[in-house]
């Protein structure tokens, strides 16, 4: 039977403890008795334990507390299975691609915009994002080491390297042999500063207060005089990609008076909306919503928006339609203002119903010329534009200003946008 020498590995402290020696000194001790390769070649043989590092960014050469915490707790894990008889695969993993990374370079070279990037050479940009990469890769692995981890730290996977790169092509290639791929078109965050998408995850991780316009617009009834649905929308710039209106089946709407005009709205939202704009209203007539499907009416911005006057003429858009999970009773009108283009629930409803989705913007969220009058303005700064057009046009019912959350890019700290 082996004796351990207790005496050969544990002493007493002498003079006053320094952290970063002990550290060193138990680190060396384990390399030059290569303790972590004993401790997992002693279970050659023995049943598989699979571990896939969901990899950290390489877009810092130092790591943070949750980082840590992170790689700590995988490493429970494996010294655990490591002592139940299992052989591990500790391969440890970086994600050296992302945006994360090319922030980190564009503030070292003193980038603002996309546009920086181009100028400078996009090439030069990548090597210079690789190497970044590779640095910082190399610093991971060492406080890792250091905080006592053990991993296969002498073939971690970098995502930068070909051999991964062909692994992700391969898998598509196969889901393309089996037709599992299809090509199509999708609502995303965009960032207007990072000119690119973001995830879903990544949308959740900044949200800021802001101030934005709050309006209540009279969209007019195809062949009927005075006669209006009211929407409410924060979002004033989405109205030029406007192609329809959706309402709730289910709730009951009503044609209600005020002054000499009718307006069509969720009858449940009357007082609120009325008491808003201090108006007084008689309600004609009560319906269930879906009376209203199919309902058309003519796009507010149709002088101004040559997109609309197409869309009109094609008779693909302007029309009422249903939506049981997209519609509520908590705020607005009951009649929501829908821009596929602009919108994922509004995308969805839209495939449904055969609605257009449009989106006279460029990858800065700048207006295009289908845009006709708004055309060249960002699209946050075309609201006020927009808002006194429909209030020129007599369309416009009430306007103020709300504060409420909303996300932001939390690279650029730039307020996300749909398309």
């Amino acid at each position: 039977m082996a004796v351990f020498n207790m005496e050969k590995y544990v002493r007493a402290i002498t003079g006053t403890y320094d952290p970063k020696k002990i550290e060193q000194e138990i680190f060396q001790l384990w390399q030059k008795e290569k303790a972590y390769q004993k401790a997992k070649n002693k279970n050659k043989g023995h049943k598989k334990f699979y571990f896939l590092d969901g990899p950290p960014y390489a877009s810092s050469a130092g790591i943070h507390l949750g980082t840590a915490l992170n790689k700590i707790l995988k490493d429970v894990i494996l010294r655990y299975r490591r002592m139940r008889g299992y052989f591990v695969r500790d391969q440890p993993g970086v994600d050296c691609h992302g945006l994360p990374i090319e922030v980190q370079v564009e503030k070292t070279l003193g980038f603002e915009k996309k546009a920086d990037i181009e100028k400078y050479g996009i090439d030069k940009f990548v090597r210079k994002c690789k190497e970044t990469a590779l640095h910082n890769a190399g610093q991971l692995s060492e406080q890792f080491k250091n905080l006592g981890v053990w991993m296969d730290w002498d073939n971690p996977y970098l995502t930068l390297k070909d051999e991964y790169i062909e692994s992700a092509w391969w898998l598509i290639k196969k889901a393309w042999e089996n037709n599992l791929l299809y090509e199509g078109e999708r609502v995303v965050h965009w960032c207007p500063r990072c000119e690119t998408v973001l995830s879903g995850y990544e949308v959740a991780q900044e949200y800021r207060e802001v101030s934005d316009p709050s309006i209540y617009v009279k969209f007019p009834v195809k062949r009927k005089e005075k006669e209006y649905i009211l929407i409410w929308t924060t979002t004033p710039w989405t109205l030029p990609s406007n192609t329809g209106v959706m309402v709730h089946p289910d709730f009951t709407y009503a044609k209600v008076k005020v002054d000499d005009e009718i307006y069509i709205l969720a009858l449940e939202r009357c007082n609120e909306v009325f008491r808003e704009v201090g108006k007084e209203f008689e309600v004609l007539e009560t319906f269930p919503g879906r009376n209203l499907e199919g309902l058309q009416y003519i796009p507010p911005l149709l002088e101004e928006v040559p997109l609309q006057r197409k869309l009109l003429e094609e008779g693909k858009a302007y029309r009422v339609v249903l939506s049981e999970e997209y519609v509520s009773l908590e705020e607005g009108s009951g009649c929501v203002h829908s821009a596929p283009g602009h919108g994922e629930e509004d995308f969805e409803v839209g495939l449904i119903y055969g609605l257009r989705a449009v989106f006279p913007v460029d990858t800065k969220v700048v207006f295009t010329e289908e845009a006709g009058k708004y055309a060249g303005l960002f699209v946050k700064d075309a609201d006020r534009q927009i808002i006194e057009d429909l209030k020129r046009k007599g369309l416009l019912l009430w306007s103020v200003k709300i504060t409420h959350r909303y996300p932001h890019c939390w690279r650029c700290k730039t307020p996300l946008l749909l398309r």
